[in-house]
């Protein structure tokens, strides 16, 4: 028997404020951080933008990726977007809400460990090359093989003749990229001193952020002027007309992940991809199924 309409109606509801509840809970526990960031600061915070503006834009902006994942699946396109900054720039966050909607099978986050004996006798670029996407797929990395112009140049993991090769080498391999079809998109997430000692002071006292503090992040904090130096000559070697970077403004997260969402949008003309219209078929039902009861101490506690 088929529910009552103002039944289906409820249901419909409850399950958007539920897809809805996701980002709310991701959001409520940042607050909570800038929250106890604000008690530790002498000077109160910048404004940021108001809640309600963001939750419209950030749903508007998803709800125009999952076109263009459409549109990249329909014209069997292939997309690389970097997600290049320093520690605690907010990159995470930001790929979170570009994927939190999308099929995974489309768009996929790639996030390599520290290269293995093996891979660091590999050629530098070997390692990020099976991640590439094929045809119909994005590809988000967060870090990338320009983590030599980085972190492997200021701790003293490459020596001063490979640091010199990844710069004569890397623009030719993303021009090859390019070449080969691929939508090449490199953003470089900006925060200053001040926001990156302040965001890893409230990690070090927010239980529920300590495991994003590494070993290397506390020791990017003594190293800041030679990251600093670091960054420089790579955006000044590697911003190509084929691949240029993009700076994201992030210290206020919000802003910087609505303002990195759209100009991302921008780099692709996409348009709605023709679809045939879907109907759920009907379900076979047997005379002779009958579905077995499960045994009680199968199922989970019900403590809530």
């Amino acid at each position: 028997m088929s529910e009552p309409m103002e039944d289906q109606l409820s249901r419909i509801k409850d399950e958007i404020a539920d897809s809805f509840d996701e980002e709310l809970e991701m959001q409520m526990e940042e607050d909570r951080l800038d929250d106890l960031i604000a008690e530790g600061m002498s000077e109160p915070p910048e404004p940021t933008i108001d809640r309600r503006i963001y939750f419209r834009e950030l749903f508007r902006l998803q709800h125009e990726l999952v076109r263009l994942q459409d549109w990249v699946q329909y014209k069997k396109l292939k997309m690389v977007v970097l997600f290049e900054g320093r520690d605690s720039a907010g990159k995470g966050g930001a790929i979170k809400r570009v994927t939190q909607r999308l099929n995974p099978r489309v768009c996929r986050v790639v996030a390599l460990p520290a290269p293995t004996e093996r891979e660091r006798h590999q050629w530098y670029f070997q390692r990020y090359v099976p991640h590439l996407p094929t045809a119909g797929e994005m590809v988000l990395f967060d870090r990338s093989w320009y983590n030599r112009a980085g972190v492997e140049r200021v701790m003293g993991f490459c020596t001063p003749d490979e640091l010199e090769e990844f710069f004569r080498s890397v623009p030719e391999f993303e021009r090859m990229l390019v070449r080969s079809g691929i939508i090449l998109v490199k953003y470089w997430f900006s925060i200053t001193d001040e926001e990156q000692e302040f965001r890893f002071k409230m990690r070090i006292h927010d239980p529920l952020k300590q495991w994003k503090l590494s070993p290397m992040d506390l020791e990017s904090r003594v190293h800041w002027e030679e990251y600093t130096k670091a960054k420089e000559e790579m955006l000044d070697r590697t911003h190509i007309a084929e691949a240029p970077w993009w700076v994201v403004q992030a210290v206020d997260k919000k802003r910087a992940r609505l303002n990195m969402i759209a100009h991302l949008l921008s780099q692709v003309p996409y348009e709605t991809v023709p679809k045939e219209a879907i109907e759920l078929p009907g379900r076979v039902r047997n005379a002779d199924y009958i579905r077995h009861p499960v045994p009680p101490e199968m199922y989970v506690p019900e403590a809530y």
